[in-house]
């Protein structure tokens, strides 16, 4: 969205090469990693969804306590009966819903939004961070509703679509941050791999994952941050070259593409 930070010799998750500085001795011809880190201040998007994803798990919690009835579940769980009744919400509000039979379900899931949100946020900004994680979870709940009967509930649809983003991300700036960010995709594929084979355990939406995952991944391919350096060190800047005009576009592309699947499956 060319967004410009300056360069900073402080500890950062990736080290840029490409800035125009003397080569050290003994790395003859080779130009020594520039550390880079992009713009933002705190992850306000990324504790926004904490905060509200927790509100609701706790109205969760209480409703059943008081009533003996999830009723936040019971209004907003993926039904695909209700979806086909028109209950169309229901594509996009089981991200911000839980199991409440036990903690560790949302945990986990706040857990990996904790880990994989901040750093996305920054190099994304918060509009984009936000429009990937909406746009993550209703990718997974179309493609849990194209696939499964079963109704799902959790916030791991847009958590799969943050990891799908973030390789995305990574492969397509991987001259920029050098071998760290090899490294980082790495780690993704393992961690996508084994959550991707321990979904396939009975009870376990795996669809609304792999949906997740896909959306993410191709928000980020199409509309994330294409990062250069410009200028000439000391004095050396981090540009994203995606303009907002393409952004939203992606966004609106990749929306109506999961509708589009959806729609088919209602009318059809």
């Amino acid at each position: 969205m060319n967004q410009k930070t300056p360069a900073s010799s402080e500890p950062s998750d990736y080290r840029a090469y490409g800035a125009e500085r003397q080569p050290q001795p003994g790395e003859p011809g080779r130009q020594p990693p520039v550390v880079v880190r992009s713009a933002g201040g705190a992850p306000r998007v990324t504790y926004t969804l904490l905060g509200v994803t927790l509100f609701v798990f706790f109205l969760q919690m209480a409703s059943n306590f008081l009533t003996g009835v999830d009723y936040p579940a019971e209004l907003g769980v993926k039904d695909n009966g209700l979806i086909v009744q028109g209950e169309l919400w229901r594509l996009l509000t089981p991200m911000f819903l839980h199991s409440t039979r036990t903690i560790l379900h949302v945990a986990f899931n706040m857990y990996a939004l904790y880990i994989f949100g901040p750093g996305l946020e920054r190099h994304f900004g918060s509009a984009r961070f936000l429009a990937l994680y909406l746009l993550s979870g209703f990718s997974g709940n179309v493609i849990s509703f194209l696939f499964t009967a079963a109704p799902s509930l959790g916030s791991s649809t847009a958590i799969f679509g943050l990891l799908g983003a973030q390789g995305a991300f990574l492969y397509q700036n991987r001259e920029l941050f050098g071998q760290n960010a090899r490294r980082a995709l790495v780690n993704i594929i393992t961690i996508a791999g084994v959550n991707l084979f321990i979904g396939l355990s009975p009870g376990i939406d795996n669809w609304g994952h792999i949906g997740g995952l896909v959306g993410g991944s191709l928000f980020s391919w199409f509309g994330g941050p294409l990062l250069h350096l410009d200028g000439v060190y000391p004095l050396v800047t981090l540009t994203d070259g995606r303009e907002s005009g393409d952004v939203i576009r992606v966004g609106l592309a990749v929306g109506l593409l999961f509708a589009a699947l959806a729609a088919l499956k209602i009318f059809l």
